[in-house]
């Protein structure tokens, strides 16, 4: 994989619930991480002291965060009424030449600020609310 463009990095969110997507206007920077907790399994018996781990055992979830200025009025509205609301809807997220990211996420937090001679601007932050596809590019 060669270097990419980070506007190529898209977060797109399902506007009605009938899986049209649209891309959060606005965003200028946007980050997607995956975690999976371990379970420590390691006992008296533990080859050489070492540690081991249950496999296939864990938590595992993904969270999105991005910052931008304000594009759209229809996904900016959308973003900040799933978070009062507390809806999971389904969110995917493209990488490019990698994949899509797709599944249900609460929107966690959203932070609005702005200067006085600047823009205003926005931080989103989505936790991941169920299993998650990956579709390969």
């Amino acid at each position: 994989m060669g270097a990419q463009n980070g506007k190529d990095l898209l977060v797109k969110v399902d506007m009605t619930g009938d899986g049209q997507f649209q891309t959060i206007a606005g965003l200028r920077a946007t980050r997607v991480s995956f975690n999976a907790e371990s379970v420590d399994v390691t006992s008296l018996e533990s080859q050489g002291g070492w540690r081991e781990l249950l496999s296939g055992a864990g938590v595992k979830s993904a969270a999105i965060s991005g910052s931008g200025v304000f594009k759209d009025e229809g996904t900016d509205e959308r973003a900040r009424q799933l978070f009062f609301d507390g809806e999971t809807p389904d969110f995917q997220v493209i990488i490019p030449d990698f994949g899509i990211v797709e599944g249900a996420f609460q929107v966690t937090s959203i932070e609005y600020a702005g200067s006085h001679n600047g823009e205003a601007t926005y931080e989103m932050s989505l936790a991941s609310a169920g299993a998650l596809i990956f579709t390969a590019l």
